[in-house]
């Protein structure tokens, strides 16, 4: 491990019920383990990036969240407002559908979309492909694809469908990459062990439920708020 464990962590706070005021709350906390970012909802950007100044903790931000079915267009002009608004990293949805048909051409089109408008501005993207709902060939091909895109990481999962991390998709995606691009786990991650057992494999950011941030960092135990569902 290069780092403390608090800075591998984009601290989700994502849920769609999550009230403003929950929301600054489950930011602050983020806040106040000094984790890498606080991942928040497009709507939470402004709100984010206010309390986040002066901190060392960044802003990133879901784009086509969920499902990742958007037009390309609508992700790339998500991307230019999102990046208006101050996010230092775009975690994006591919269109899982998409790579589950073969439509590598089209797949390699929408990542590249978000890819050059992010790059363009300094802004990081973080693809995400829903691993639970694809076959190791498929994630392979996927991680090959980001590459090809130039995008900064691969991510595991949304929390909003499937098991999230599993050591077979993340270590499918760690020797694909082969030192490429950046690997990011994320689902399922509740506890200091799991943590520190994705960044043993190779992991270089972990996606995390808000709620989980501190059991964590330091055993404690949070009220299950923060963050999305599966995370």
């Amino acid at each position: 491990m290069t780092e403390p464990l608090n800075r591998y962590l984009d601290h989700a706070v994502l849920k769609p019920e999550m009230t403003r005021q929950e929301a600054a709350e489950w930011i602050q906390s983020g806040i106040k383990y000094h984790v890498k970012t606080v991942c928040v909802r497009p709507c939470d950007i402004d709100l984010a990036v206010k309390l986040c100044a002066g901190t060392g903790t960044d802003v990133s931000c879901v784009l086509g969240f969920p499902h990742g079915c958007l037009c390309t267009e609508s992700k790339a002009a998500e991307a230019a407002l999102y990046i208006s608004k101050g996010v230092a990293e775009i975690d994006m949805v591919a269109n899982y559908g998409w790579i589950r048909s073969g439509l590598w051409d089209e797949v390699l089109a929408d990542i590249k979309a978000v890819v050059e408008t992010a790059h363009a501005k300094s802004v990081a993207v973080k693809v995400i492909f829903e691993t639970s709902q694809l076959t190791p060939e498929e994630i392979a091909r996927t991680t090959e694809i980001c590459i090809q895109a130039g995008a900064d990481f691969v991510k595991t999962s949304t929390g909003f469908n499937g098991v999230g991390a599993t050591e077979e998709a993340v270590d499918c995606m760690l020797k694909t990459a082969a030192g490429r691009i950046q690997v990011k786990p994320s689902g399922g991650i509740r506890d200091k062990a799991r943590a520190e057992m994705f960044v043993q494999r190779g992991a270089n950011r972990l996606g995390v439920n808000g709620s989980s941030t501190p059991a964590i960092c330091d055993g404690e135990v949070s009220p299950s708020c923060g963050g999305s569902g599966g995370y």
